[in-house]
């Protein structure tokens, strides 16, 4: 997958022994790991980053509690990866009925080939291209588009909040917005073909990053103006990290809105374009 679509946790690493504080002018010496100043530290590095650190650890290994920790976020990132957009039962299934909500595949056949052929998730097959051709009115102000990417756990956990209340604030902002469709398989790539088949302002691919050991429920809203075959990540702009610890819905969407129109005023995209990180945008 081109672009950030990156890990979205921090890979632990084996923590060394805890050392002992220098000696002070009394002669004695304190341990560094219970002391209050460590105690403190530890404190400010969680309440900014859920990164795995001051673990500890039981001889040379992970303490018990912490390795069973680490083994059950891993099987998660598996499963995000290895799993199948599912529009019938699975979180996005309301969406069908209230949004019209349908699911196309990309020119890669199955998610085996998915993961060895970049190439053919960044495509849509014939089929997909008659459907979406078929179902989905041209020229609109703004594009939505759903792709399962390296994680369909994020979009399952991220998408039914995130969509409706994106597509609303569309609409009240004055913006037409066209049929929103899902694709399996997908890669960043297919904005190209999108923008080339519908011919849309903006396009927004809400997208599964490449989960990692903290979450596996991380999003990316992928955006560029006008996208056409031949545009690479430099006429793209990125809003990663869309979970409750990270970017939340709302502030998710204010900064979707306010790159689009950003887009809109300057008929480009990408590094042409910078984001407004100001409180407005951010929805604080």
């Amino acid at each position: 997958m081109t672009g950030p679509e990156s890990a979205s946790g921090t890979t632990p690493t084996q923590q060394p022994a805890a050392t002992s504080a220098p000696t002070g002018s009394g002669g004695s010496s304190g341990d560094l790991a219970a002391s209050p100043a460590r105690i403190a530290l530890e404190r400010r590095v969680r309440a900014v980053t859920p990164a795995r650190l001051f673990l500890g650890r039981s001889g040379t290994s992970y303490r018990t509690a912490d390795q069973l920790a680490l083994r059950a976020d891993h099987a998660a990132a598996q499963d995000a990866v290895h799993a199948a957009l599912d529009l019938e039962t699975g979180p996005l299934a309301p969406l069908v009925d209230s949004l019209g909500l349908f699911a196309v595949d990309s020119a890669a056949a199955d998610r085996a080939t998915y993961l060895r052929r970049p190439d053919l998730g960044r495509a849509l097959s014939a089929e997909a291209r008659d459907e979406v051709a078929r179902r989905c009115p041209p020229a609109a102000d703004l594009q939505v588009v759903i792709g399962d990417g390296l994680s369909v756990a994020a979009v399952d956990a991220q998408v039914p909040a995130l969509l409706p209340a994106l597509l609303d604030a569309a609409r009240e902002a004055g913006w037409s917005a066209g049929q929103v469709f899902a694709v399996r398989n997908a890669r960043v790539g297919l904005l190209n073909e999108i923008g080339e088949l519908l011919d849309p302002g903006v396009v927004v691919l809400l997208i599964g990053e490449r989960p990692g050991l903290v979450t596996a429920q991380s999003l990316s809203a992928y955006l560029a103006w006008r996208p056409r075959p031949g545009h690479t990540d430099a006429d793209r702009n990125l809003i990663s990290n869309i979970h409750p610890r990270g970017v939340d819905a709302p502030s998710a969407v204010a900064r979707v809105l306010s790159l689009a129109t950003a887009m809109r005023a300057a008929g480009t995209s990408g590094v042409l374009v910078k984001e407004d990180l100001g409180p407005a945008a951010l929805g604080s």
